[in-house]
């Protein structure tokens, strides 16, 4: 599960693979995020023959809604790795318009979950583009889940998946086939506790949870 996260890395700091290709104004305009939530609107790195940054909305848009502004249908900002191919509502955005979304930590219960070093790291997403009758675009996105591992486990029954450094363009670059696209599954079934802590908020910066 992953509900809220943090991209507090400064902007010099970033991935190079985000600031090859982004949207005019980012780097004077570009704050840190301490909370980001569903909704929000969201840096992704999205690949569309070549790999391009760009703001998305955290929560998914049925690219066939009548009206994505009808707070009364449902966003999914998560879904499940394990099924995200056979779901009718992302099975097109696993197979075509897979995504990473930056993050330097996320939230659960009371805890940040974050790298050793404060690295950044990648969320891994799936994305969506609904389009108006008047050509009008608005591009969304949702974070895949899997189950926890040791870290995790005590805090919560799913977390999200996170994508190792040096494979961003495997992610997010349209597969040829299905057995590419099986290949992908093996990255998003876990990631290694190793290098990470947990932080339980509201406590001096020493108190400190690691299972590790």
């Amino acid at each position: 599960m992953c509900g809220r996260f943090e991209l507090k890395t400064k902007f010099d700091a970033l991935p190079k693979v985000l600031k090859q290709d982004y949207p005019p104004g980012l780097k004077s305009k570009y704050e840190i995020q301490t909370q980001i939530k569903p909704n929000d609107p969201v840096l992704v790195i999205k690949n569309e023959g070549k790999m391009k940054t760009t703001f998305m909305s955290w929560g998914f848009i049925s690219p066939w809604a009548k009206n994505p502004f009808d707070k009364s249908l449902p966003r999914p900002f998560n879904a499940r790795s394990e099924t995200v191919g056979e779901k009718k509502l992302f099975q097109s955005s696993w197979r075509h318009k897979r995504c990473l979304i930056p993050a330097s930590g996320f939230f659960e219960k009371g805890f940040r979950i974050r790298k050793k070093n404060y690295a950044t790291f990648w969320l891994g997403g799936i994305w969506s583009r609904w389009t108006s009758q008047d050509g009008a675009e608005l591009e969304s996105c949702c974070i895949l889940t899997t189950d926890p591992n040791e870290l995790i486990k005590p805090l919560h029954h799913r977390m999200p998946v996170v994508i190792p450094e040096g494979i961003e363009e495997q992610w997010t670059e349209n597969v040829k086939d299905n057995d590419e696209l099986k290949g992908l599954f093996p990255i998003m079934m876990g990631w290694s506790p190793d290098d990470w802590l947990i932080e339980e908020l509201n406590k001096s910066p020493t108190s400190q949870l690691s299972l590790f």
